[in-house]
């Protein structure tokens, strides 16, 4: 988290936590030896414990939980999830997109397709926020735009959970 995310770590959502998490995680996943086991998972989680100095709480507990959700899901529906945000990506090569910026995008769109509880347009919103903390000036709009043309594209409402998908 920066300093501004310290900041609101007491107002933060243990979901915002969640994402933020397994973002960072499949950043360093990128750069590493593709090492998505249990292991790599609890070292990470371990640094960034104390990096963020994450407290044994329910907080922290909660966020783990929901980052480790995220996480084998994303790893679990990848080509699906890349494919959609391809898709949308209008101009923009895979390639050319920073990897922090797709890793936001994987987030926020494995969210919308896969996690009826959280309302797309709350994954947007997140993903944006975390955007401005974690990528450069004009990342917030990019993924906001890809995003939304993600969500326009959902058969489901933007602006409510539902009980399936």
């Amino acid at each position: 988290m920066t300093e501004k995310a310290d900041k609101n770590a007491v107002r933060m959502h243990a979901k915002r936590l969640g994402r933020e998490l397994t973002m960072q995680f499949l950043f360093q996943y990128g750069f590493s030896e593709k090492d998505n086991s249990q292991k790599a998972w609890d070292d990470f989680f371990e640094q960034a414990s104390f990096e963020h100095d994450l407290k044994e709480n329910r907080f922290a507990r909660k966020g783990r939980e929901y980052a480790q959700k995220l996480l084998k899901g994303i790893l679990e529906k990848s080509d699906e999830i890349d494919a959609a945000i391809n898709e949308k990506a209008k101009k923009w090569d895979w390639d050319r997109m920073a990897l922090v910026d797709r890793n936001i995008l994987r987030v926020a769109t494995y969210e919308m397709l896969f996690i009826p509880d959280v309302p797309p347009i709350v994954s947007i919103n997140e993903a944006v926020e975390i955007a401005r903390d974690y990528s450069g000036e004009q990342a917030g709009n990019f993924i906001n735009g890809v995003l939304n043309r993600i969500k326009d594209s959902l058969d489901r409402p933007a602006r409510e959970a539902v009980d399936k998908l």
